[in-house]
């Protein structure tokens, strides 16, 4: 459903600023799975679910979602096929605009806008029976601005909007690692419910090894710009933390074993 097709991008190139972000990622994505990506700062995971979602163009590469090639899309174009939640509680929506007027707005993501009311009257009931399973009592609250709420209340809230519209890709940028733990418990909570029960194609990067060996059936571990480890199936289900744990400590002690050390050793042991 999801191809990320050689996908690399360099930000800053020729300068003393220079980073590659992405080299050569190339990952392939069910319909219907559910998918962790790990990995340390600057291991590029934030990069490749930003090149999904249309923050930047990449250098080179394709992304198709759906048989649709949406790699020279702007971010506003793809909205159509992605729902995205941020890290930011405070990102993804209208602050000073009410919790009934940022729903609104999310049944018109990827739709072109009219002069017709903005607020149905008829969807007022259904915005109530939307939130009124958040146990947050925010059903009351409709004409409150959503920019009032708690981090954890506006993210459950930005995460409802996001697949208020059922889209073809679910994108989660680390969306709870804003959030004091019993609240990020919550959000994850409500995050699995409705993955589940829209059987949604889910991409989400995390911080959280807890997360990753929770959630989802697949783990993808990136590391300098690629992808270091593919996990799914039997072999995700037999992942523990302690066993990411170690394959980090594995990349690190890597990086720091000369190269001609490291073929040496390939040699020998591969």
């Amino acid at each position: 459903m999801l191809k990320i097709i050689n996908i690399s991008k360099t930000f800053n190139p020729g300068t003393v600023n220079e980073v590659k972000a992405l080299d050569g990622v190339n990952i392939e994505i069910e319909q219907g799975s559910f998918v962790c990506v790990l990995g340390t700062n600057g291991s590029g995971k934030s990069t490749a679910l930003n090149a999904v979602a249309g923050t930047f163009l990449p250098d080179a590469g394709n992304i198709i979602i759906d048989g649709t090639d949406i790699t020279k899309m702007s971010e506003h174009q793809r909205a159509k096929f992605i729902g995205r939640v941020f890290q930011n509680p405070f990102s993804g929506t209208a602050p000073n605009m009410s919790i009934q007027e940022n729903l609104a707005l999310a049944f018109k993501r990827g739709q072109k806008r009219g002069l017709g009311w903005g607020l149905p009257k008829d969807k007022l009931a259904e915005f109530v029976q939307m939130v009124k399973p958040l146990n947050m009592g925010l059903e009351e609250r409709l004409e409150n601005p959503i920019g009032k709420l708690s981090g954890g209340q506006r993210q459950a809230l930005t995460l409802l909007m996001a697949t208020a519209i059922e889209p073809k890709l679910l994108l989660l940028d680390e969306h709870t690692a804003a959030l004091d733990p019993k609240t990020a418990g919550k959000v994850i909570e409500l995050t699995e419910k409705i993955v589940m029960r829209d059987k949604l194609t889910t991409l989400m990067v995390t911080h959280s090894m807890q997360q990753a060996v929770n959630l989802g059936d697949r783990i993808i571990m990136m590391h300098k710009g690629r992808v270091a480890y593919d996990f799914s199936g039997e072999d995700k289900k037999r992942l523990k933390v302690n066993d990411l744990l170690h394959l980090f400590d594995e990349l690190r002690r890597k990086d720091n074993i000369d190269p001609g050390v490291a073929e040496l050793l390939k040699e020998q042991y591969v």
